[in-house]
């Protein structure tokens, strides 16, 4: 942290029980040289990766569905969530972390992964950083039936779509996840399942 611009007064946990809430006392000068004080709240869960696994030849997908309680909390009667395999970098490098996730939420053990780019997703609330990722796979990858760690309590539905559906899925509200729709809108800016 180098921004001269910024000083760190105090920073308070507020709640550490699932990840950590910070409350931040800081100062913060501004382009016309004043000084203000200002305190923030941030989020802090580790950073994180995620995948989409996409196969040429069938021309197909292969996301996640699971609940998700926020989206339950802001009006998805269900709360249930498609989304690309996804999962925190738990201390590993990004790439280790999501071949962990991709065969524990997927069941598909992959060797070859794309880093594309890093984005964060949330930045006025939330520390976390993505890595995100593609890579193709095939039936000859599948080890497990996937569904994520039962000590970790997912319940993960491994969902093979077609890719045109999983685009329409966008539009028609099904697919609502952010770091989904950026990766399934990269596989087809960058023509990675052709039709």
């Amino acid at each position: 942290m180098n921004n001269e611009n910024i000083k760190i007064l105090s920073t308070e946990i507020l709640s550490d029980n699932w990840y950590t809430l910070n409350k931040i006392t800081f100062e913060y000068k501004k382009k016309d040289g004043t000084v203000q004080t200002q305190n923030r709240e941030a989020y802090d869960r580790g950073n994180g990766a995620t995948i989409l696994l996409y196969n040429k030849e069938n021309q197909t997908v292969i996301l996640t569905r699971q609940f998700r309680l926020p989206t339950y909390l802001n009006g998805n009667e269900s709360g249930m969530l498609i989304e690309t395999c996804a999962g925190l970098l738990d201390k590993d490098n990004p790439e280790t972390a999501i071949k962990r996730e991709t065969e524990e939420e997927t069941g598909y053990k992959i060797k070859d992964v794309q880093k594309v780019f890093e984005a964060y997703m949330s930045p006025g609330s939330v520390t976390e950083i993505l890595y995100f990722f593609t890579a193709e796979y095939s039936k000859d990858m599948k080890v497990s039936e996937g569904g994520g760690h039962h000590e970790e309590q997912e319940n993960i539905e491994v969902l093979e779509l077609p890719f045109q559906n999983a685009l329409e899925m966008i539009k028609t509200g099904e697919i609502k996840d952010g770091k989904t729709i950026m990766l399934l809108q990269y596989a087809q800016i960058n023509a990675l399942i052709k039709s």
